[in-house]
């Protein structure tokens, strides 16, 4: 059976569930030959309009089925993630690959990254121009560190920026794609209404005041308006997770800037189940860059899943390391939002030794106005989307809401 719940957080972790809902639809195809597997995604953490509520839908159900297509035929869950990105990036409303923002310099720069949970290895890009796809690298980062020590005892790089990075893509086998072809009409568009803004407000002002007006007009446009990171969780057909990110960054960017997308711990974080964890985990961020940076809040949100009671560890988690955070003490709104999955193997009523059953609970929180996601186990027929909102009156970047449910993935054993 499958169950949503939904609640509101602002200040204390504590607070009442409200708006909660139960969405009973069993996990279907008992009799299918394996589990499968199941995927999360989001398509940013942000603000998203209700004009095109159906847009982020779609692209998010895209997602899904392109990464349960995989599942399906026996793909593992790092496969599985980046071809559920390669989808998202495609998609010209998602600040990924195809469409990102632009930078100060009107140029595009993405960053990216992968994690496997069975091998623990780690893959990523940053600031790289000139790739379609950059998870795609970042996922061959990783499966060529898997690989071992390259020629005279070397070690594979598992994370490269710049043009180091498209170089090494190319050499690898991912064609290049011209940067002007990645931008949209909505993306210039954006760009062009930025570099105005800021061109008026040094005009206006001069000295510390010029300064501060920047400061601001580029806290305007980068807030929780702007979609930021998109990004998917998996577990595969034999338990395996991985985690997925990929970014365009933020609006206006210095070039060169990196953002959370590719840094260790802090865009994505996946872990299979061990001696010291319970508990299998993924996970994947998006929101503003720095604040996530500051806070490694993908990895902080893996530890604490492997509380008891994982509903209110994320509460927790996104409360006191991130709202809250020491770190960001002098942040007034602090932006971002998570995905997680965790999973374990389940203990039937009636055991068989011909039955493989694991349970799956999954959760998304976001301080942001909104988050897209979508999610799918191989045994659904189609995905469910839905848009997660802060409720009226709350502040965004002081309150946070999560949502998520419980999925029970049954199948038999050769």
């Amino acid at each position: 059976m499958e169950s949503l719940i939904n609640c509101t957080e602002e200040q204390q972790p504590s607070s009442v569930l409200t708006n909660s809902w139960y969405n009973q639809e069993a996990c279907r195809s008992q009799k299918a030959k394996c589990a499968g597997g199941f995927v999360l995604v989001h398509a940013g953490a942000g603000y998203h309009s209700e004009s095109k509520a159906k847009e982020y839908k779609h692209v998010c159900k895209r997602a899904c089925q392109r990464a349960v297509d995989q599942l399906r035929a026996g793909a593992l869950a790092v496969e599985a993630a980046t071809a559920a990105l390669v989808e998202l990036e495609d998609s010209p409303f998602t600040n990924a690959g195809m469409g990102s923002n632009l930078n100060l310099s009107g140029e595009i720069e993405c960053d990216a990254s992968i994690m496997d949970g069975k091998s623990l290895h780690f893959g990523a890009v940053g600031a790289i121009s000139g790739i379609k796809n950059p998870v795609l690298v970042a996922s061959c980062l990783l499966t060529e560190a898997q690989k071992g020590k390259l020629s005279a005892g070397r070690i594979p790089p598992c994370f490269l920026v710049g043009r180091g990075a498209h170089d090494w893509a190319v050499g690898h086998g991912i064609p290049p794609c011209p940067s002007e072809k990645m931008a949209t009409k909505f993306s210039l568009s954006a760009y062009k209404r930025n570099k105005r803004k800021m061109e008026l407000a040094e005009k206006m002002d001069t000295g510390q005041n010029q300064a501060k007006k920047r400061r601001q007009s580029s806290e305007n446009e980068n807030g929780s308006g702007c979609l930021d990171t998109v990004g998917a969780v998996v577990v595969d057909s034999e338990g395996n997770v991985a985690a997925a990110v990929s970014s365009g960054g933020l609006a206006m960017k210095h070039p060169g800037r990196v953002g959370q997308a590719s840094h260790y711990g802090c865009g994505c974080w996946a872990e299979n189940a061990c001696n010291m964890n319970s508990y299998s985990t993924a996970v994947s961020t998006s929101g503003c860059g720095e604040h996530l940076i500051r806070t490694m809040l993908a990895r902080e949100c893996s530890a604490a899943m492997q509380s008891e009671d994982a509903h209110q560890a994320l509460l927790e988690a996104m409360q006191n390391k991130f709202i809250s955070s020491p770190f960001l003490a002098s942040e007034d709104r602090v932006l971002g939002g998570v995905i997680v999955l965790r999973c374990c193997r389940c203990v039937e009523a009636q055991p068989s030794p011909n039955i493989q059953a694991a349970m799956v609970e999954f959760l998304w929180s976001h301080t942001t106005e909104s988050m897209c996601v979508g999610y799918m186990s191989a045994q659904d027929s189609k995905a469910k989307t839905h848009i997660s909102r802060l409720p009226p009156g709350t502040v965004p970047g002081q309150s946070l809401a999560i949502e998520g449910g419980v999925c029970r993935l049954m199948g038999m054993v050769d």
